[in-house]
């Protein structure tokens, strides 16, 4: 599926739409060149979780981590309380062992986590393939084409 993004407001709503499909144990990987949309898209789909913002990229940190408490109904009356964690990696400046060495097969595809992995083919060995790959490229000064792949 692709969609053309006209605005950064229009990115982040994107973002939203996605967030409100995960259930946990998602793999996003966000590919594309730099100032394409990933991070913006990524604010919007933290949003859409109901993170707390405020939302900053890991460039530089790697990884970023989140919360929320979750309540899940399932065949019974009484609601259990989970956490809900939500790990954004920049993959830009790492390699695969990095990764490994981070706890990246500790917590992605956890029913309890919900990974967003920026520039994931660097790492792309490690990366399952049942994650969502959406790539983010240039149309033009206002435009970027949105391009998911379940693979």
């Amino acid at each position: 599926m692709k969609i053309i993004s006209t605005s950064s407001f229009q990115t982040k709503k994107i973002g939203q739409l996605l967030a409100e499909e995960l259930r946990g144990g998602e793999i996003i990987c966000l590919s594309g060149d730099l100032g394409a949309g990933k991070t913006t898209f990524t604010q919007g789909l933290l949003r859409g979780l109901k993170i707390k913002g405020p939302y900053t990229s890991p460039t530089f940190t790697i990884v970023k981590e989140y919360h929320r408490k979750t309540q899940n109904v399932k065949h019974t009356l009484r609601a259990r309380r989970s956490m809900l964690h939500v790990f954004h990696i920049d993959a830009y400046r790492i390699t695969s062992k990095d990764l490994r060495e981070l706890g990246f097969n500790d917590f992605a595809g956890k029913e309890n986590s919900v990974v967003i992995l920026e520039w994931p083919e660097k790492v792309k060995r490690l990366i399952p393939t049942k994650s969502v790959w959406i790539n983010f490229q240039w149309v033009n000064e206002k435009e970027r084409e949105i391009t998911f792949d379940t693979k």
